[in-house]
């Protein structure tokens, strides 16, 4: 302990007294932090921040830079009373060394908790970049927080312990299996999170579907143990980030930056009303513009293969015909090929497939123009609506399977039919 020059009355006072001696050092010591506090918060915090202010990242409150300076700033006691606790006269050794590593510790927590603030702000900052997206650094943080923590928390111990650090990691070494069984969620979500952002996998932003853990939306943030997922029902699903590797997910970012959204939607229509194109038939849909340039070019080719069946002596039987099926594909291809709203630069075709119970489905292939789902959801359904109103042009109709109104409508002409005079 230091050794003071003080006057002989003191020292004579100070033998006679010595407990009055020592609380009076221990009050000074408590005055000393509080003036030291309080310098700190009211003068030396208060200008700084006055300088943060006049600076674009410290006068913004959402990337936390006075909250680090603050932290900061309780270093400065902590440090007075580690030193100060020296200087107080007949104070066991105990008490003093007690009191010293509690402050070191302090301390040691405190240069922690400002690191950790410091961390959240890189992420901030780094987030505010127009490609930030693409590459989050969250997950790399928080094992950057993880690391720092756990140093500081060995720091602690041996400060508390009174011991050197040096000992504590000499038996890490032996906690290696305990801590690989307590942190396994945090490496296996480490490797995970590198995994996905290497071969970037996932961003935010992206519009994911993960039916097994009912996901169905968009990322809102990339974490280092989760992935949330905001579902167009307004409901957060925290996805673990390992189950992102191990299982499978549907990831929609490849249709967003195609500018182009598929429709795959089919007609069922009714196989009874499918037949050959008489010629009055034809004339009425040579009205529609899609469709003359088809029938003319249709009647042209058929005519040739017809008159080449005339000449070999074969039957008008084995002649082709147009049917209103196959004029019906050609309108909707026309169709869809001629709206502005669908995609010309990826594919389109109406294909016909095979036929069921429903039915013959004609599948239209298509995509849109526009990846917002109000908008495609539009698009979808004009397209839809001028295919069911304009199918009578053709004489084909959907098939829809009995209804109680088609049963009632049945027995109703029945009975009609049964009362009519013989």
């Amino acid at each position: 302990m230091m050794e003071l020059d003080y006057p002989q009355w003191f020292h004579d006072w100070a033998a006679s007294q010595p407990w009055a001696y020592t609380i009076s050092a221990c009050v000074i010591l408590a005055i000393a932090v509080w003036v030291s506090q309080l310098i700190t918060q009211q003068i030396l915090l208060r200008g700084v921040s006055r300088l943060l202010s006049q600076t674009e990242l410290g006068s913004d409150p959402g990337i936390g830079i006075r909250v680090i300076v603050h932290r900061l700033a309780q270093v400065v006691p902590a440090l007075v009373l580690s030193a100060g606790i020296y200087l107080v006269p007949d104070l066991p050794e105990t008490v003093t060394t007690v009191i010293r590593n509690i402050s070191i510790a302090y301390l040691i927590l405190t240069l922690a908790r400002s690191f950790s603030a410091a961390m959240t702000s890189v992420n901030e900052i780094y987030n505010r970049q127009p490609d930030a997206h693409e590459k989050p650094i969250k997950g790399y943080l928080q094992i950057a927080k993880i690391v720092v923590y756990v140093v500081a928390a060995i720091l602690i111990i041996a400060s508390l312990l009174d011991r050197s650090p040096v000992i504590l990691l000499s038996g890490i070494g032996a906690m290696g299996a305990v801590a690989m069984l307590v942190f396994q969620d945090t490496i296996l979500s480490l490797v995970a999170s590198i995994q996905l952002s290497s071969n970037d996998m996932i961003r935010v932003g992206d519009w994911i579907e993960m039916p097994q853990l009912n996901a169905d939306g968009d990322v809102i943030d990339i974490a280092l143990h989760t992935v949330r997922v905001q579902n167009w029902d307004k409901t957060i699903t925290n996805i673990p980030t390992k189950r992102l590797i191990s299982e499978s997910f549907k990831n929609w970012r490849g249709m967003q930056e195609s500018g182009g959204r598929r429709i795959k939607r089919a007609l069922y229509i009714d196989q009874n009303s499918i037949h050959f194109l008489s010629d009055e038939q034809k004339k009425k849909l040579k009205r529609f513009s899609l469709l003359s340039d088809y029938l003319e070019q249709k009647e042209k080719d058929i005519s040739e293969w017809n008159s080449s069946l005339e000449q070999t002596g074969a039957d008008p039987i084995n002649g082709r015909q147009v049917t209103n099926i196959g004029t019906f594909r050609a309108y909707v291809k026309q169709y869809l090929s001629n709206r502005p709203d669908v995609h010309k630069g990826l594919t389109l075709m109406v294909r016909q497939l095979s036929p069921g119970p429903q039915g013959l489905p004609i599948e239209i292939y298509c995509f849109s123009n526009d990846t917002a789902w109000e908008t495609y959801e539009g698009i979808q359904s004009d397209i839809f609506d001028h295919l069911f109103a304009i199918l009578p042009q053709f004489d084909l109709q959907v098939f829809q399977e009995t209804s109680g109104q088609d049963v009632r409508m049945a027995i109703q002409q029945f009975k009609f039919i049964g009362d009519e005079p013989s």
